[in-house]
């Protein structure tokens, strides 16, 4: 960290940067508002949109962004972004300015001006130590210098307030000076780096704007953050009581952040009012003394958006766009009942932790939204849902997304800590692919012409459809090949069954995991009844033949099949399914005689089970009314008749050909059906009847 003093200059890094201006946490003191003014070689700003600051937060091009106020322990930081590398080049220099309306800069304390790069590197420090009677400051600029970035502590001040320090670089103000508005500020003491913030509630008189939206420093490895949403002018609105807010200029498509401050501990209400001006969808429901909090809410797409307030004292509502919503980073960001954050990092751990409240026995609810559904906040992930304290730690997908704190009246902490990233592209030479997350790679087959053998594992992931592996052909369509609920978490399966030479898969998954490729000659050679446990693959190489699966553990509900799969073709068909249950099932295992064929065998690690080879015998002769159950082979040994399939659940019966391989589906819906000589594999989800009738 560089610590300069008025006048002096240092190098910055040309990339994402964010500047705090901060002051002590003094009660009585001038607030600070801050703003960015972007000016051209004379010195000068181009036009109003080169003003930066809360009523107007983000400059046109993305280079600069007003990120909002901080509360800390002992301080209070208005926050900047500067993205340098998107700087227009006719910018030539930044100017980090700022204003008190309610007094001067020399009874702020503790004024300081400290920027960090993305990762939370202190990049400089600078305290101001002379500032007397200006109510208009300039703290410090970015300037181009030789193709480079740097900054340089200024420390001028102006007693004509914004307006006079506006005017002197461009900026025309009419009758009304063009200041931000009026929310708490900002500091620093010099030395160690300035903390991540904390909203503080602070008086609203009734009839005023609220404070600035609450933001810290985000921490998290990036460079250059997608953004979130479209950016517009905040709605605000107060008052005292019962009363309506009314959103009636268009807002862009998708989420709005919603900020409630209040004055008091008496219960607060504001809900969402429907076409009909009725209560539609609940966003604060709140006790919390002094609450100021924050919730994501869908406005209507084709009228403005309406809430209707429930307070007994003074309130204001807040419609922010998403680029207001706190940073989360690598360094704890803290905070009391519901907000709304911004992850834009790699997949993360998130450590959590909540007070429980007052009572210690508050409900608290962390949900994940992905940036894909922000047009559909039904359509997230729920991380947390529990009353009382907690301490745990939470996955967290690739941002950008959002994540928001819909309960949660107590003191709470979150921090991420993001994953190292895999390569997953390394098993093309290795034959071991690994990763993390959702990802879509391409295997590429060791052996073109023939199957190979894949060895998976997702350490802590869910057994469940959660977790899946789709195969993505040219077109970008998808097939199911791999779930946690039929496959469970490490197992043994077959890829490039038809010999293809590469092939695309898309890897849906919270946390880590590998794919191995094998020749198929590791997969056992299957020649007798056979054990084991969860999913894996056998050779067979014998003629068609039937077989009996059964599930040897005592689990509840598990699942277990088994399948054949034949060579060169890729044709893969059920031998059996358990459907949960215990019973020995009896199934068909088909063999093209131009291939070579596998067994494999679908279950949780967990699952225990034995395969046994079964004569055709095995199977009973059907007569002139065989009722069975579930999955079975029946046979047909007599002359030509009509069968008639019947059902009290969702059945299919299939004839076979003679290498076992399902021919012709005969369903309950219709029929009678004409056989003779048949040998038929019966799929039910219950009780079902054959009945034959010469």
């Amino acid at each position: 960290m560089t610590h300069i003093v008025k006048g002096a200059n240092a190098p910055v890094p040309a990339g994402l940067l964010r500047v705090a201006v901060s002051r002590r946490k003094v009660p009585g003191t001038p607030v600070v508002d801050v703003s960015a003014l972007l000016l051209d070689a004379a010195g000068k700003v181009r036009g109003d949109a080169d003003l930066v600051f809360h009523n107007q937060p983000a400059h046109p091009s993305g280079a600069v962004r007003h990120l909002g106020t901080g509360d800390g322990v002992d301080q209070l930081a208005e926050w900047l972004e500067l993205d340098l590398p998107r700087v227009e080049p006719a910018v030539q220099r930044v100017l980090v300015a700022a204003s008190c309306d309610d007094g001067t800069f020399g009874a702020v304390p503790g004024l300081a001006l400290q920027t960090v790069t993305g990762d939370g590197t202190i990049v400089v420090h600078y305290d101001v130590t002379d500032a007397a009677g200006e109510t208009a400051f300039v703290l410090g600029e970015f300037y181009r210098r030789n193709g480079e970035w740097k900054f340089r502590a200024v420390g001028q001040g102006w007693d004509s307030g914004l307006a006079g320090l506006a005017t002197d670089f461009g900026i025309v103000v009419e009758a009304e000076p063009v200041a931000p508005v009026t929310h708490t500020g900002v500091t620093k003491a010099a030395g160690p780096p300035i903390a991540d913030a904390i909203p503080a509630p602070a008086p609203v008189p009734a009839y005023t704007p609220a404070p600035a939206p609450m933001a810290a420093p985000m921490t998290a490895p990036m460079s250059t953050p997608a953004p979130l949403g479209t950016d517009f002018p905040p709605h605000t609105q107060s008052g005292r009581g019962n009363g309506v807010v009314s959103v009636d200029v268009p807002l862009p498509p998708g989420p709005v952040i919603v900020e409630a401050q209040v004055r008091g501990d008496e219960w607060l209400l504001v809900e969402t009012l429907n076409r009909r001006n009725k209560d539609e969808d609940t966003v604060f429901n709140t006790t919390l003394r002094d609450f100021h909090g924050r919730a994501l809410v869908q406005p209507p797409r084709d009228r403005p958006l309406r809430m209707k307030v429930n307070y007994d004292g003074d309130w204001t509502i807040r419609v922010l766009p998403l680029s207001a919503a706190r940073p989360l980073g690598t360094r704890t960001l803290t905070g009391r009942g519901p907000d709304v954050l911004a992850y834009p990092g790699t997949m993360a751990d998130v450590k959590v932790r909540f007070d429980g409240g007052a009572d210690r026995g508050e409900w608290f609810v962390l949900n994940c939204h992905e940036a894909e559904h922000f047009d559909d906040l039904d359509e997230h992930e729920m991380l947390c849902n529990e009353t009382g304290k907690l301490k745990q730690t939470v996955p967290v997908p690739d941002g950008p997304l959002l994540l928001v704190i819909e309960h949660g009246d107590g003191n709470w902490e979150l921090t991420a800590k993001p994953l190292p990233v895999r390569d997953p592209s390394a098993g093309r030479t290795t034959g071991a692919y690994e990763g993390r997350g959702d990802r879509t790679i391409t295997l590429l087959n060791p052996r073109p012409g023939r199957p190979a053998l894949v060895q998976y594992e997702f350490p802590g992931a869910k057994a469940d459809y959660s977790l899946e592996v789709k195969r993505v052909d040219e077109y970008g369509d998808e097939d199911e090949w791999l779930t946690g609920r039929q496959h469970g978490t490490r197992g043994m399966a077959v890829l490039f069954a038809d010999g293809r030479a590469e092939q695309a898969v898309h890897v849906k998954c919270a946390g880590d995991w590998t794919l191995r490729l094998l020749p198929e000659e590791q997969a056992p050679l299957f020649t007798g009844p056979a054990e084991g446990r969860g999913s894996t693959v056998l050779r067979y190489q014998g003629p068609p033949t039937l077989m009996t699966v059964t599930r040897t553990s005592r689990g509840d509900d598990e699942h277990l099949s088994a399948w054949s799969l034949n060579h060169p073709y890729g044709k893969s068909t059920t031998i059996a399914d358990t459907l949960g249950r215990r019973r020995p099932t009896l199934g068909p295992v088909w063999v093209d005689p131009g291939g070579s064929c596998f067994l494999t065998v679908r279950a949780g690690e967990d699952t225990k089970w034995r395969l046994e080879p079964a004569p055709l015998s095995a199977a009973p002769v059907l007569g002139a009314r065989t009722p069975g159950g579930w999955y079975g082979v029946v046979r047909h040994t007599g002359p030509e008749a009509e069968l008639v399939v019947v059902g009290t659940a969702l059945i299919h019966v299939f004839e076979l050909d003679e290498n076992l391989f399902p021919h012709r589906k005969l369903t309950a819906s219709s029929g009678p059906y004409r056989i003779s000589g048949s040998i038929l594999h019966v799929r039910c989800l219950g009780e079902w009847t054959l009945e034959l009738r010469p």
